[in-house]
């Protein structure tokens, strides 16, 4: 028996590995293509100017040495051993970081939070303790809940880390693909390549940009092999180089090597660290796109395939150019010539699949910008409903392709383009070594000395090459810092407006007693069917309701006030999706529904979404009877009292039909009854409720079972406000215009009506109102 156990214990352990190689493998093509290209430019960016190669070859060991470290302790040292652990529920990236600092101290931008969202699945994973552990901890966490202006200013540091990231979706294809397409000024007159490389480039890019309302699903096989490809061959030329040209450039990995290196250029060797820089480009990539793979995966890619391929690949470059001292400085110099052209084919579809991986984080980053209430909705189209997360955003994939063109075209050399690059890459790492410094005291619960360690050590290394990147602002550099100030007031300014509009939500919501006084005098009545009014408030009538029905004295038989929220966890699970209760008693068939969302969250189709709508608000009813014994039967309130209800009910279940097609459904089991409508009654769809038989349910729940089956049938009408919001008289001359011309011009432009909802012009209501905030 021991042996049997021993057996599928090590099959186990067997299928486990299989997995973790497998995802390793298929990250190759979508965490280190950005990274694994970067040999195609570093070189020649960092010899572009300040520094040449002189005969006694310090420059060369010196960049190669400055190039080793820099791999060793950013990448391996930072992101592999430290920087992974940092994960959010297996997700990683910027928001990551953000959403951790959120859930354990109350930081959260978020306006309509609530005690109930502490209770979710993602915040109590691993049963980790959201209080610190330490004093200064303590203290730090009171401080950060204290001051409204250090909360402001973490989401401002979140989100100038995420406008950097959209920022290198702009400059990685146009180097990337440029560097590699540069390949062809070796093999053609010095004088036409210029002319060759820039229309070349600029096709690729139309082609990349264009493709990618297919999605990746259908090539993303051929990720992984091009980039393995492409690491095996780079690394096989640098080992012939080593082998051929220099045996002891080994030495030159020696940290002695980065002091003569810096003695002898002084100067122009610390302006130079803007080229070698480009190193690390796309490391982010690791810990960003963490939520696709595992940290056990993306740690073997990176420690046993991508790290020695690139240090190979370095060497190989420097060993090349230490014996040869009046050519130019590249990646394809170094190229053997009978390989120079298979290797600058394998070349440009690398840098195809690095751009890929830039131009889906980037939308996938936005996504999640959207989600938190952080930039205008956008409409998002699911490419593929087998993968998760492969995404495509038409305006942002447009708005991408013209500002990439731009860059390749108005630059025209790596040069220009690797100083905007690096400082849109090395901005990012400061920004995560800001927050991981946060994250190490208030969710590991570490010493206050570790997180200052990590600070001093890796925010000096970024903060010179941050500095040695700054200085080439009029040399490129200006244009991510340009980039990320844009993007930056458009979300800052669509948060500051998406705030006030809910406060002002918040401070002229009123009461249902109020609501329904107003009926004899109103004359309200009630009409067949199911109205949905969309909201931001997860308590009270908006004022846009009460608008609604002063003007228009009629309602729904039943009436739900839906709340679509984002809370700071990337995933929600669908058994805790939604939130259900009443308005006032039950006999006024008033129900306030909130569903959440992670940030990472695939939104349902409207079809869907109604279904499971209706499913969670007839669980409820149910599990109220059941759970009251009949306490409630005849009317009594339950306001403000919300219950925890999945997507996919274990207790009622709801089937849907044409009334054209006959009923040929079969309940499985004894233990099932169904609620059908009356026959009488000619609806446009049939509807059945589905109900456990045991525990029984009461006579009053089967009466609101039944009155709300009928009102499905009668259809649904969604009532969605249409607010024009103003800034208040006596408002200061800044927010005037930020929110008369600012966010109304966000708002009139954004693509979708409301998160989470496809409404058919049919079934939709609009109500104007004005916000004055």
């Amino acid at each position: 028996m021991d042996l049997e156990t021993g057996f599928y214990t090590n099959q186990a352990k067997r299928e486990s590995w299989r997995t973790v190689l497998t995802l390793a493998y298929q990250s190759l093509g979508v965490v280190y293509g950005d990274l694994s290209t970067s040999p195609l430019y570093v070189y020649k960016s960092t010899f572009a100017e300040d520094i040449h190669h002189s005969e006694t070859n310090e420059e060369i060991y010196g960049v190669l040495s400055f190039v080793f470290w820099t791999l060793t302790l950013v990448p391996l040292l930072k992101y592999v051993l430290i920087v992974l652990k940092a994960d959010d529920n297996g997700e990683g990236g910027t928001f990551a970081l953000y959403s951790l600092l959120c859930r354990h101290a109350r930081v959260n931008s978020l306006p309509n939070c609530q005690v109930a969202d502490e209770e979710l699945y993602e915040y109590k994973k691993d049963n980790v303790s959201l209080s610190p552990q330490t004093s200064f901890g303590s203290r730090l966490k009171s401080i950060l809940e204290k001051y409204r202006v250090l909360q402001r200013f973490l989401l401002v540091l979140a989100l100038i880390g995420t406008c950097m990231v959209i920022g290198d979706g702009v400059l990685t294809p146009a180097i990337s693909v440029f560097s590699a397409v540069s390949g062809l000024e070796l093999s053609m007159a010095k004088d036409h390549h210029k002319y060759i490389e820039v229309p070349a480039a600029c096709i690729i890019l139309i082609s990349l940009f264009a493709l990618q309302h297919y999605g990746t699903h259908r090539v993303g096989f051929l990720f992984a092999p091009v980039v393995l490809t492409w690491l095996l061959c780079i690394s096989a030329i640098g080992l012939y180089n080593i082998l051929h040209w220099n045996l002891h450039v080994y030495k030159a990995l020696s940290p002695y090597y980065m002091f003569k290196f810096l003695r002898k250029t002084q100067r122009g060797g610390l302006m130079s660290l803007g080229g070698i820089l480009l190193c690390i480009t796309g490391s982010e990539a690791m810990f960003a796109d963490l939520g696709h793979f595992s940290q056990l995966s993306i740690k073997i890619a990176f420690t046993f395939l991508v790290y020695p391929s690139l240090v190979l690949a370095y060497m190989g470059q420097a060993a090349y150019l230490s014996q040869h001292h009046n050519n130019r400085v590249g990646f394809y110099v170094s190229v053997p010539d009978k390989l120079r052209w298979p290797v600058l084919v394998i070349a440009i579809l690398a840098a195809v699949v690095g751009s890929q991986a830039i131009i889906t984080g980037t939308f996938s980053i936005i996504k999640q910008c959207a989600a938190l209430g952080c930039f205008p909705r956008v409409k998002i189209v699911h490419t593929s409903s087998k993968i998760h997360g492969q995404i495509y955003i038409p305006e942002i994939n447009w708005t991408l392709m013209l500002l990439c063109l731009a860059v390749t075209i108005g630059f025209r050399d790596t040069k220009r383009m690797g100083n905007a690059s690096g400082l849109a890459v090395i901005t990012v790492m400061l920004v995560t070594t800001c927050l991981m410094s946060l994250v190490i005291v208030l969710c590991w619960h570490k010493s206050v000395i570790f997180a200052i360690g990590f600070v001093l050590f890796f925010g000096t290394i970024e903060a010179l090459y941050f500095t040695a990147s700054l200085i080439k602002f009029l040399e490129g550099a200006w244009v991510p810092i340009a980039l990320s100030f844009i993007f930056l007031v458009i979300m800052c300014v669509w948060h500051y407006g998406t705030l006030k509009k809910y406060e002002f939500d918040f401070q002229n919501k009123v009461s249902i007693n109020w609501l329904l006084g107003l009926g004899p005098s109103l004359g309200i009545v009630r009409v067949r069917g199911i109205g949905i009014i969309h909201t931001e408030l997860v308590a009270g009538i908006p004022a846009i309701f009460s608008h609604f029905v002063t003007n228009l004295p009629a309602f729904h038989q039943v009436l739900v006030f839906l709340c679509i929220k984002s809370v700071p966890v990337p995933h929600v699970r669908d058994e805790e999706r939604f939130l259900v209760g009443h308005i006032g008693v039950r006999e006024y068939r008033l129900y306030r529904c909130i569903v959440r969302y992670g940030y990472r969250d695939v939104h349902k189709d409207d079809m869907g979404f109604e279904k499971d709508l209706v499913c969670s608000i007839a669980e409820y009813i149910r599990s109220v009877s059941v759970e009251s014994n009949g306490a409630n039967e005849e009317g009594g309130k339950l306001d403000d009292k919300m219950t925890v209800v999945g997507t996919c009910c274990n207790g009622v279940q709801v089937s849907e039909e044409d009334n054209a097609v006959e009923d040929t459904h079969v309940v499985g089991t004894s233990e099932l009854q169904e609620i059908r409508s009356p026959r009488g009654t000619k609806p446009r769809k049939r509807v059945r409720f589905t109900v456990p038989e045991r525990p029984n349910m009461g006579t009053f729940a089967r009466e609101e079972l039944q009155e709300l089956m009928e009102a499905r049938e009668a259809g649904i009408v969604y009532i969605l406000g249409h607010s024009y919001v103003r800034a208040k008289k006596g408002s200061s001359m800044i927010k005037k215009l930020v929110i008369n011309y600012g966010y109304e011009f966000l708002r009139r432009n954004s693509g979708v009506p409301a998160p989470a909802l496809t409404v058919p012009h049919a079934s939709s209501i609009e109500v104007g109102m004005v916000y004055n905030v």
